[in-house]
């Protein structure tokens, strides 16, 4: 096994597949044999909660396992989530594709931590990644994680530089730590950036079993109460619900910035997409991808902590909207901050 701290670059893109219906969710593929190691069918993919084509945080993980799909010729197996499931229903899901002869298995979501960590004792043979935790120590997990906090920076300067109105939002998902790293991170860069600029911050809920990362209504009343109070910038960090946020957005003809995919390239979003000004991109991704690399075709697994950030290309911001790419002044302060961040001399919060 290798320890890395870094991760490689891959583009986000997404995609949607037909998916059929397993006895641990729904799936774009089946299979009944069973192995705990050695030769690999492919990887295996649990979905979080708002499932495959939520523009986001899934369909970046989707995206990097189609693309290793492609890449090593083999055909993965990806399992979307249940409504009220317990951490047992995920150690079945994660079991099941491991007795399958999926290798590696990765868990989307901090949620999955607990039934990673179980399952991982069970199948040592097996390489398992969770996103978005770095709680598990074992030879056999990949803990992928990210500055989350330094791309939300940027998208801070971005909406201080934008906003007319002096009043800009942001809607997190649920209130929770990792959610509380974007709000700190992007409130930081708009003061940063420009001191008289009110930041108008809300949680949809206090736990993802509410909603709060599956609601697209949510999102767009949470936005919509934002935009009445001033706001004219709207920053998302909510999965699946920030589909309402920037719905609401285009709406009232005011900028939403997406979040973990590049949101104004979605087709699903196309609608709206005049409304997007920008996105924080989080390359989930890549960390599939590398992964899947790592034990399909270098047989090197990794393992241990592997947090992507501004200098290795693990988060950054979507340059596809022309108005955002084309603004020489916001571009040149987004680079002196982008490298201030790197150099040090600018440390972002993560709270």
């Amino acid at each position: 096994m290798r320890r890395v701290s870094r991760i490689a670059v891959a583009g986000v893109a997404t995609a949607a597949l037909a998916v059929t219906v397993s006895a641990c969710g729904s799936s774009s593929s089946e299979s009944t044999s069973s192995g705990s190691g050695g030769s690999s069918k492919g990887i295996g993919l649990a979905y979080d909660v708002g499932g495959k084509g939520d523009q986001s945080f899934n369909d970046a993980a989707y995206a990097g396992f189609t693309k290793a799909e492609k890449a090593f010729s083999v055909s993965g197996r990806d399992v979307e989530p249940q409504d009220g499931e317990s951490d047992a229903d995920k150690v079945q899901r994660l079991e099941t594709l491991a007795k399958a002869g999926y290798n590696p298995v990765v868990g989307v979501g901090y949620a999955y931590a607990p039934a990673v960590k179980e399952a991982a004792a069970k199948f040592p043979k097996i390489t398992f990644g969770i996103i978005d935790d770095n709680t598990i120590t074992a030879d056999n997990v990949a803990d992928m994680v990210f500055h989350e906090e330094q791309s939300s920076y940027l998208a801070g300067v971005t909406a201080a530089l934008t906003t007319k109105s002096n009043t800009v939002g942001f809607v997190g998902g649920v209130d929770v730590p990792l959610i509380h790293k974007f709000e700190a991170g992007f409130e930081q860069g708009v003061k940063d950036t420009k001191k008289s600029v009110k930041v108008k911050s809300q949680y949809l809920t206090e736990t993802a079993a509410e909603g709060g990362f599956s609601s697209p209504d949510k999102g767009e009343s949470a936005a919509e109460g934002q935009i009445e109070g001033g706001a004219d910038v709207v920053y998302a960090a909510a999965g699946l619900s920030g589909q309402g946020v920037i719905k609401a957005a285009a709406a009232h003809k005011v900028w939403a910035i997406g979040v973990d995919s590049d949101q104004y390239s979605q087709s699903a979003l196309a609608k709206y997409k005049a409304s997007i000004l920008t996105s924080a991109l989080k390359n989930v991704e890549g960390a599939v991808y590398d992964l899947a690399q790592s034990v399909l075709k270098d047989k090197k697994p990794l393992s241990g902590e592997i947090r992507g950030s501004l200098s290795n290309g693990g988060v950054g911001l979507a340059d596809s909207n022309p108005t955002f790419k084309n603004n020489t002044a916001l571009q040149a302060a987004l680079k002196k901050a982008e490298a201030g961040i790197k150099d040090g001399s600018i440390t972002v919060k993560t709270s």
